[in-house]
């Protein structure tokens, strides 16, 4: 492998780390291990702010509701400084989200999106993403489903 492939595996493995960290494994630390000090967020999850507080809320968020809430992506395309990374995300409610109170027996929640990241060195530096979030919406009954 030459030394530009050996670098798009490795941005692949950080984003693929920090993903699983954060997203499946709960690890809010993992905001400080992986993503830059000026970290930017183009598109906040559930419109936080653009930065790594945001993606902390957005951690915090669904390991509180759905406490075995986890990321599988199930493609991922690294291209120069940029990993791609299309996933399902999906957990178990157990506590109110967004404003939706978990029923008795819980229900499984299902977020799907697309992320693009901008790796430099073994941080991550920008995210711009696209999430499903009107579908989490309708699955919580918050937002009526399509006829």
């Amino acid at each position: 492998m030459n030394t530009s492939e050996n670098i798009l595996v490795k941005n692949k493995e950080t984003v693929r780390a920090f993903i699983d960290a954060l997203f499946t494994k709960g690890d809010l630390g993992a905001i400080d291990d992986y993503l830059a000090a000026d970290f930017v967020d183009h598109d906040p999850p559930l419109n936080g702010p653009p930065d790594r507080t945001g993606m902390r809320s957005a951690g915090a968020l669904f390991r509180e509701a759905c406490p075995d809430w986890h990321s599988e992506p199930y493609l991922m395309i690294a291209e120069g400084d940029l990993v791609v990374e299309c996933f399902t995300a999906a957990g178990t409610q157990r506590g109110d989200l967004f404003g939706a109170p978990a029923p008795a027996e819980g229900r499984t929640v299902v977020l799907r999106g697309i992320n693009v990241f901008r790796v430099q060195g073994e941080r991550i530096v920008e995210r711009w993403g696209r999430l499903d979030e009107l579908g989490v919406l309708e699955q919580l009954g918050i937002v009526p489903a399509p006829a």
